[in-house]
């Protein structure tokens, strides 16, 4: 098992503070299936283009996403394998019965 010190516990629970955002978390899932861009993180979500950005930025300091420039537009996808099998088991988790 991998040592639960106090600063990766720290980041963990940053972690699911900023998940805990339900547009935040749109904004995530969004990116988790290939690159996208804002505009259409946007229009995929029904957030506003400034607050999709906001959040992407959270998002990025976090580490939870990554962006990759193309001519004049960014690509956002989610930073790691690991970001993506987290997100995809806790939504297989909650589609479980209960």
């Amino acid at each position: 098992m991998i040592a639960a010190d106090d600063s990766r516990i720290g980041t963990i629970a940053a972690t699911y503070r900023l998940l805990g955002d339900p547009t935040r978390l749109r904004v995530l899932l969004a990116c988790l299936d290939a690159p996208i861009s804002v505009g259409d993180i946007a229009a995929r979500t029904g957030a506003s283009q400034p607050l999709v950005s906001h959040h992407l930025r959270l998002l990025r300091g976090a580490r939870l996403v990554r962006g990759e420039r193309r001519q004049r537009q960014v690509f956002y996808a989610t930073a790691d394998a690991h970001i993506r099998d987290m997100l995809v088991d806790m939504l297989e988790h909650a589609a479980e019965p209960q």
